[in-house]
């Protein structure tokens, strides 16, 4: 895959990795991550659900920004949790807001600043980390918006979101999303060039189609929104990067890249001996 050429970009010359779901408030993730080697002048990518609490993000980025020259990083739904601090609860858009205060700190890329360029010997892409939330759309289309909550509970099926995952201010997480796909929207066609190529990050996948859960379905509303079914053509995509699923895999539409690249909980990636050094996934260049 040719990566097309644009001019006035920030360079890296080395691999593009990309990792989500690491769960460090669990024992066996974060002593998995101590492990993991030093890859020089690599990036990486960390598409979200690293950590709830601010202190364990920040604990994230000092550890990864020692074994990587510059780390991308998008919020999952754990990051965005409702949490107790000495001076109460911290949640919402104030919640968001202090965790990219954190990544700041530590240098790394968050979905408030200039989008960075990835470059290789034969072109560049644009790294579109996002923050774009859910909105309870990836639900079957005979299901009603006021009935999918008791839809999911005939599975008992209910995310933890549902009372963790405040949206305040905003009236409802619907409201929430809809923002946050109107912002990025706008940005996008203002600062894309024109013929560059893009690696969209977004903690959820883009398509409903992607949500591969065949043992509790019934979770996709909780899992994106339809309003990005097209970006990955709309905003001319090389690869689009997701997690949340726990179900990593390589999935292709119209010929372009869709990776799912989370660790998981312990459960799931000790049995196979799949730590976070397996678990990584070149995204740049691409694999041949």
């Amino acid at each position: 895959m040719r990566l097309p050429v644009a001019t006035g970009s920030q360079a890296c010359s080395a691999r593009l990795w990309a990792i989500s779901d690491l769960h460090l408030s669990l024992t066996g993730n974060r002593l998995a991550l101590e492990t993991l080697p030093d890859h020089g002048a690599d990036w990486l990518i960390l598409a979200g659900d690293v950590a709830e609490k601010p202190e364990d993000l920040a604990d994230a980025f000092k550890t990864l920004s020692r074994r990587f020259a510059r780390l991308i990083w998008v919020p999952g739904n754990h990051e965005l949790w409702t949490v107790t601090t000495p001076n109460g609860p911290l949640g919402g858009e104030a919640k968001y807001r202090q965790m990219v205060d954190i990544a700041r700190q530590y240098g790394v890329v968050t979905p408030e600043d200039p989008y960075p360029v990835w470059e290789a010997a034969d072109g560049r892409a644009l790294l579109v980390p996002m923050f774009l939330g859910f909105d309870y759309s990836f639900r079957p289309d005979d299901v009603p918006l006021e009935q999918v909550l008791a839809w999911a509970w005939e599975k008992r099926l209910r995310s933890a979101d549902e009372t963790r995952l405040s949206p305040a201010p905003y009236p409802t997480r619907q409201d929430w999303c809809a923002a946050r796909i109107g912002w990025t929207t706008a940005r996008l066609e203002a600062e894309l060039p024109p013929g560059m190529g893009t690696i969209l990050i977004n903690h959820y996948p883009l398509r409903a189609d992607l949500v591969t859960l065949r043992r509790i379905p019934r979770f996709s509303p909780w899992c994106g929104t339809a309003a990005t079914t097209d970006w990955h053509r709309r905003f001319n995509a090389l690869a689009c990067i997701h997690g949340h699923l726990h179900v990593p895999a390589t999935h292709w539409r119209d010929g372009i890249r869709f990776e799912e690249v989370s660790l998981g909980y312990p459960r799931q990636w000790q049995p196979h001996g799949r730590g976070p050094d397996r678990a990584l996934r070149l995204i740049l260049p691409p694999p041949s």
